[in-house]
């Protein structure tokens, strides 16, 4: 590929409107939810799921409770959408604060990532 076409492809990707938000894994069997502030939720959904399917998240609980209860025993969905303007801002903390009041919320809310 052209560098220059490289480029352009780069930019693009990065300048593009991702949904940003809260993300979680529900046991259904427990009520436990494990939580992701996510600069991408579709990735992550898709990411972590295929991690939990692998055998090799590096979350050992949600792992755990996956192998037990399986695919099906879990609702994986957005919690909350981030309305934003500018893709290239970092909304990091805003992210963050957002998955803090899930969790302060209810204490079978758990971080996705340790």
């Amino acid at each position: 590929m052209n560098p220059n076409k490289k480029k352009e492809l780069q930019n693009q990707y990065k300048n593009m409107h991702h949904e940003m938000g809260v993300v979680s894994f529900k046991c259904l069997a427990t009520g436990e939810a494990f939580l992701a502030a996510s600069k991408n939720t579709k990735s992550t959904l898709n990411s972590t799921q295929f991690q939990l399917e692998a055998g090799n998240h590096p979350n050992k609980a949600l792992q755990a409770l996956w192998k037990e209860h399986g695919p099906s025993g879990f609702e994986c969905s957005v919690l909350e959408v981030l309305d934003y303007d500018d893709p290239t801002e970092d909304y990091s903390d805003i992210l963050e604060e957002m998955r803090q009041a899930y969790l302060d919320a209810d204490p079978k809310n758990h971080k996705l990532w340790r």
